[in-house]
This record gives structure tokens, C-alpha cells and sequence, in this order.
């Protein structure tokens, strides 16, 4: 990653990626959330109605994704810091392990993430994601 951590909600947001990406442990991925934290996914064509996850489901949701993904990444390349606001720009790529709904075993599916964290006692409270997703074709 490129992106400037000058900021210390930088680097949290993208230790926390880099967590995400590797399928940390409930554990780990908790010590980055605050206890009350929402993540807000935008609809998109993998959630067409989006979701509104609270601190658990998001840890749970993290594990899930392990049994979906053979392998993913989040590479953030752009972040801005504005006291407890911070504004990242993300790729995503993850290759999906076996076959669920109308993905095939070995798909790369790829995203152009915008998203938007606030932190509160130095850890995440709330994070909205705009997930752009590039088409599903299999490649």
C-alpha cells in the first residue's frame, strides 16, 4: 500500500483491512471496532438491498466470508484524515473457493470501494461502503 498513515485513524483503517483481507480471528477484528459499531453497506449487486451490520455481525460476517473466498485483498490506496473521520479508496479482489449462487469455483471477482469510517476512542464506530462492483463474469 501507498497511501500516507501520517494520521493514526489511517493506520487503524488500514491495519483493519489488512485484518480483514487475511481472514483474521473474531478477536482480532474486534479489538478494531467500538463496541457500538455500525458498517453500512450500500446496495450493490452482490447485496441489492444493502446491509446494516452492528458489531457482531460484522465479525461474524468476516468469518463467513473465509468459507466463501479462497483469498482476498483489500488494497487501499487512498485515505483522508479529518479529526475522527477518515475517507478511503479501496480495490477489493476476492477468488470465490466454491460454488454459491451463480458464482463458479475460481471466479475473481473485483470492487472499487469508497469508504467512510468514523472512530470514536480510537476505534471504528460507524463505516459506510459504497462498493462498486466490476461485472461478474466469470474470468
Amino acid at each position: 500500500m501507498t497511501v500516507s498513515t501520517d494520521h493514526p485513524h489511517v493506520r487503524t483503517a488500514v491495519r483493519y483491512h489488512q485484518a480483514v483481507s487475511r481472514f483474521a480471528r473474531a478477536e482480532e477484528l474486534s479489538a478494531f471496532l467500538h463496541p457500538e459499531a455500525v458498517h453500512t453497506q450500500l446496495p450493490n449487486v452482490l447485496f441489492p438491498d444493502g446491509t446494516v451490520r452492528d458489531r457482531s455481525e460484522v465479525v461474524s460476517a468476516a468469518g463467513q466470508g473465509a468459507s466463501i473466498l479462497r483469498h482476498q485483498e483489500f488494497e487501499v490506496f487512498n485515505a483522508v484524515a479529518e479529526g475522527d473521520q477518515v475517507a478511503l479508496e479501496v480495490a477489493w479482489s476476492g477468488t470465490v473457493a466454491a460454488p454459491v449462487g451463480g458464482l463458479t469455483a475460481g471466479q475473481v471477482l473485483r470492487a472499487h470501494v469508497a469508504a467512510f469510517l468514523r472512530f470514536q476512542d480510537g476505534l471504528i464506530v460507524s463505516q459506510r461502503n459504497y462498493d462498486c462492483y466490476e461485472r461478474l463474469d466469470a474470468r
